[in-house]
């Protein structure tokens, strides 16, 4: 596959627009990438980057609400958005022909959102429901929820992107608007543009859409938090939730940032440990032991830092508290054993074809140009990370398992079902 060359530029008012023509199959995708994410969210105020995310698809001065569905969805293309830890992201895809209405009602969803009491009320409602299902509901919602606040102590990165209930019914609208005022600028995002359109074409109507849109003169504030190591393990954690169907144990370590050289290892050892039936810890625990119904490992990557999990979810009558050591022999195994030429290529060729199937699509390559600039502001780090994933060594994975993870500090949780009379929501 061709490295993605993209065009560059930055307008007048500070924002970068990438535009990386051909390939679309008719089609275009448009992305507005915000660095803004729920390590940005205010003190006290957990889930605003989250709530923005849901409120820039209602109205602005000249577009009605949920229109961005008509424009996309009517023309039989798509739109979405996310919130991640580091970036808000609104995604569009529709056929070539429809590139500069997308570009108008995006350019109009940064310049005059209607930030009014009615859509935040509307809209922390919607959110507020979301948190019930997806914390409140699930049987290890509350599991999942929790982990960031045992990875990290001081950096942002400890609460939740979804935010917390309680956080959002203290929000004011004067706190949301201000938010909006803060982030949601032209000096604070950046478009991308990939398929099929004409690059000068795209320039022109990018000039008159998002040129004109005023650059604030206060600055950005920006997290500038370095998280500090664990000098020694802290003390296990048991959490209860309803309806538990198993006890699990997760184990937490604090990892490098995404831009750290031990990212693409880290990666393939996640293939390894964690991905199918033949993965080590499935082969271990599952397979072999017969201690857990199921077992993993990843590690979520951010800007400042990432944070690295081993999971077990417990089989039959198995304590969570007996799954640890065997969490950790297989781990310690890979770390230091001999790890197979033919199980480090596979490994090695499923990272690589996942971001090349990603790639075959105009909202794929988007996707990989975005997070190479959230990660390190350069779009050219998404073509050499594929180009340094060919070279991954067994010898890398033992090293950044060893530097990042053997024998260094953990966080251990154990989750299991809650006596009754915790069992009412919270």
């Amino acid at each position: 596959m061709p490295p993605m060359a993209c065009l560059r530029r930055t307008l007048a008012n500070g924002l970068e627009v990438l535009a990386l023509p051909g390939g679309g199959s008719g089609s275009v995708s448009v992305q507005v990438w915000y660095r803004v994410g729920g390590k940005d969210d205010p003190e006290g105020r957990s889930g605003f980057a989250h709530l923005f995310e849901h409120l820039m698809f209602k109205g602005t001065r000249h577009m009605a609400p949920e229109q961005i569905d008509r424009l996309t969805e009517d023309v039989g293309g798509q739109n979405n958005a996310f919130t991640s830890e580091d970036n808000t992201t609104y995604q569009n895809l529709v056929p070539s022909h429809h590139l500069e209405r997308i570009l108008w009602a995006e350019a109009e969803r940064m310049a005059s959102l209607n930030v009014d009491e009615a859509n935040f009320l509307s809209e922390r409602a919607v959110v507020q429901e979301e948190y019930r299902q997806r914390v409140l509901a699930d049987p290890y919602g509350r599991l999942f929820n929790a982990m960031v606040g045992h990875t990290f102590d001081v950096h942002p990165y400890r609460r939740p992107v979804i935010g917390s209930i309680t956080d959002l019914d203290a929000a004011t609208l004067a706190d949301v608007q201000a938010f909006h005022a803060t982030y949601y600028r032209p000096d604070n995002a950046f478009l991308i543009v990939v398929g099929d359109f004409d690059p000068m074409q795209l320039d022109g109507w990018v000039n008159r859409y998002f040129g004109p849109i005023r650059r604030p003169s206060s600055p950005i504030p920006r997290v500038n938090v370095r998280e500090p190591a664990w000098t020694h393990s802290p003390a296990p954690v048991h959490l209860h939730g309803p309806n538990v169907p198993l006890p699990a144990t997760v184990l937490l370590w604090k990892g490098p940032p995404a831009s750290h050289p031990d990212g693409l290892a880290l990666q393939v050892a996640q293939v390894l440990l964690s991905s199918g039936e033949a993965s080590r810890l499935h082969e271990g625990l599952v397979q072999r032991r017969r201690i857990a119904q199921s077992a993993g490992w990843s590690c979520s990557f951010y800007t400042d830092a990432s944070s690295i999990t081993a999971y077990a979810i417990a089989a039959g009558s198995h304590r969570p508290e007996a799954l640890v050591a065997p969490l950790l022999d297989d781990i310690r195994r890979l770390a230091h054993g001999p790890i197979p030429a033919a199980e480090l290529d596979k490994a090695r060729t499923q990272v690589l074809t996942s971001a090349l199937v990603g790639r075959q699509t105009p909202e794929g390559r988007a996707d990989a140009l975005g997070w190479a600039m959230i990660h390190g502001g350069d779009p050219a780090q998404a073509d050499r990370e594929l180009m340094a994933l060919q070279t991954v060594r067994a010898e890398d994975v033992r090293q950044a398992l060893r530097r990042h993870v053997i024998d260094r500090p953990m966080a251990t949780l154990y989750y299991s079902q809650a006596p009754q009379a915790e069992e009412r929501p919270s």
